[in-house]
């Protein structure tokens, strides 16, 4: 038994090794590895007691939210975020009232004091930027339209939590005054990192990279210094080490940050997961066993599927919308951060404070199964979802009656937007191209450039019905998944045996199943890079291509790319 003065080596070393050993079995047996940290957190304190002072785990697991947000903030360009910022600026707030008013109506009918129940209402009203950014990065998701959906829902998410944290902090003399105080703070930090990218972080950085530590150190300081500087001014530590990423994100030694800091993070994380499960008391499944489970349905039932019905409402089709819905489906850690300030101010309970987290914690549980069988869910849910169609396809359609196109493209992402450029460069030819996507500002866009366009999903029976597939020519596929490819192939070659199809494919065997099923060529793109260097290469050593040029050239596409958005890699267009 470790006592509360134990040593600190000696509580990490038990932590790790015990956390080792469940998320090899946890992935011996193909479940969430966060799970078996959480699991692990459970067993070493509320079950059998081994660390009783916890405090020192949660701290250092503090540092864990800190290098994610950091790493999540020099991965994004929040110019992609352009393409959602009308959902993000006005669908996350109608969501974060809706789940605020009704958690604080479901805690009153519960009998819990009105203030109490506000403090109830704001823990559920938001989702755990941790988790969430987590799972994107690690799936590769960041930059599908669904990951942006999201990204945009939790920064909207973020900012609503710091003022709450703010009120909630003066809550005994709030006025205005102290909401104008806080955005004015917000908006000097962000400005003072906005200069500091700009003037100051690429001098100061051009010295630091000859040195690999030196990089590594100086990130850090960056880091804990934005870090440190929200928390001294009233707001969180996470959202300055978001900044500070974000400050860090547009250098050209990016890279080499996020690849040093990412083995800090995932150890600190580790600690994050267990000490959410050290924090649980298990006593409270007794005296709190209704709210648990109403408000556990509550948000694993009903958050996914407001998120869907605002994300339609805004004209966005199932998939992205469900995916959204699923990815969003637990409670966040800025509950866990509100509900410590009702404590320290005796607002709220320890046991409804418990009871809150013994909801994230299984609400977490689900996010991490929904996450894991995506697609399966939305097979089952896409014909129960389908009159939410209604609400999104109007008036996203640009096929005109007198011109039937004959080429289809499905899917304008990196190298749907490659096709349109070489094929529909006159008027004339892009009234034979017809364009399906499920992103409605990208139909809008190219709808306007005077392509054919159709917004919904490509899988879906009455899309391929409108598509005219047995005229058509030529169709071309770059949407990656097997399903959707094979669907496509199989109906065209029904409709049509003379069209040539090119499909998109990301293994081999995906590749060999749809040359079987009719496709005349599959593309792998993850082998045409090595295809292109061996061919410029080739080309060079017999100076038929001019590498210089070449290199221009290349340049001039790059830029293009960056100002429509379009970055590598992407598994779903």
């Amino acid at each position: 038994m470790v006592s509360a003065g134990g040593d600190l080596f000696i509580h990490l070393g038990l932590v790790v090794i015990v956390a080792a050993l469940f998320a090899l079995l946890f992935r011996l047996l193909k479940q969430p590895q966060l799970l078996a940290y959480i699991a692990v957190g459970v067993l070493i304190t509320p079950v059998f007691k081994i660390i009783t002072d916890t405090s020192v785990i949660e701290s250092m697991s503090i540092i864990g939210i800190a290098f994610l947000l950091f790493l999540v903030g020099l991965e994004m360009d929040l110019k992609k975020l352009k393409q959602v910022a009308f959902l993000s600026s006005f669908g996350a707030p109608i969501q974060i009232v809706f789940l605020f008013t009704t958690s604080f109506l479901i805690a009153i009918l519960l009998n819990f004091l009105p203030l109490e129940a506000m403090y109830i209402g704001l823990m559920f009203a938001f989702s755990s930027t941790m988790i969430v950014m987590k799972f994107l990065s690690d799936r590769k998701e960041l930059s599908t339209l669904h990951g942006r959906i999201i990204v945009g829902i939790l920064l909207m998410e973020d900012i609503f939590a710091i003022f709450a944290l703010s009120i909630l902090g003066s809550i005994q003399e709030f006025n205005i005054a102290v909401l104008g105080i806080a955005f004015l703070k917000f908006a000097a930090l962000f400005i003072a990192a906005y200069l500091a990218s700009k003037y100051l972080f690429p001098k100061v950085f051009e010295f630091a990279a000859r040195r690999h530590e030196l990089l590594l150190i100086t990130s850090l300081a960056v880091c804990f210094l934005f870090s440190l500087a929200f928390q001294f001014l009233g707001f969180s530590i996470a959202i300055g080490a978001f900044v500070a990423g974000l400050a860090l994100g547009n250098l050209r030694y990016q890279l080499e940050i996020i690849g040093k800091v990412k083995s800090l993070r995932d150890f600190f994380s580790l600690l994050f997961f267990v000490s959410l499960g050290m924090t649980l008391n298990l006593g409270v499944i007794k005296t709190h066993y209704l709210m648990i489970i109403i408000f556990t349905l509550f948000i694993v039932l009903f958050k996914p599927l407001l998120i869907v019905g605002i994300a339609s409402l805004f004209r966005y089709t199932k998939k992205p919308s469900l995916y959204s819905g699923l990815y969003l489906t637990q409670v966040g850690e800025f509950a866990l951060i509100i509900g410590a300030l009702g404590l320290q101010f005796g607002h709220i309970s320890t046991d409804t404070f418990s009871a809150v987290v013994m909801v994230s914690l299984i609400s977490l549980i689900f996010t991490s199964y929904y996450i894991k069988y995506l697609q399966g869910i939305y097979t089952l849910l896409e014909k129960p979802l389908s009159f939410l169609d209604k609400f999104n396809t109007e008036g996203l359609e640009f096929v005109p009656k007198d011109v039937k196109p004959n080429v289809v493209l499905c899917g304008h992402n990196r190298i749907g937007y490659s096709v349109l450029r070489k094929l529909g460069r006159t008027k004339k030819s892009k009234e034979k191209i017809l364009v399906v996507d499920y992103n409605p500002e990208i139909i809008k866009m190219t709808a306007a450039s005077g392509f054919h366009c159709i917004y919904g999903e490509v899988d879906d029976e009455e899309i391929i019905e409108k598509m005219n597939l047995a005229h058509v020519k030529l169709l071309v596929s770059t949407v990656p998944g097997l399903k959707e490819n094979l669907l496509l192939v199989r109906k065209t070659r029904k409709a049509n045996k003379r069209a040539r199809i090119i499909a998109t494919a990301q293994s081999t065997n995906d590749a060999l199943i749809l040359y079987k099923a009719g496709a005349d060529y599959v593309t792998l793109p993850h082998f045409l890079g090595g295809e292109h260097i061996a061919n410029l290469v080739i080309g060079v050593r017999k100076k038929v291509i001019n590498l210089n040029q070449h290199r221009d050239d290349h340049l001039k596409e790059l830029k293009l790319r960056q100002k429509h958005g379009h970055d590598h890699p992407s598994y779903l267009y």
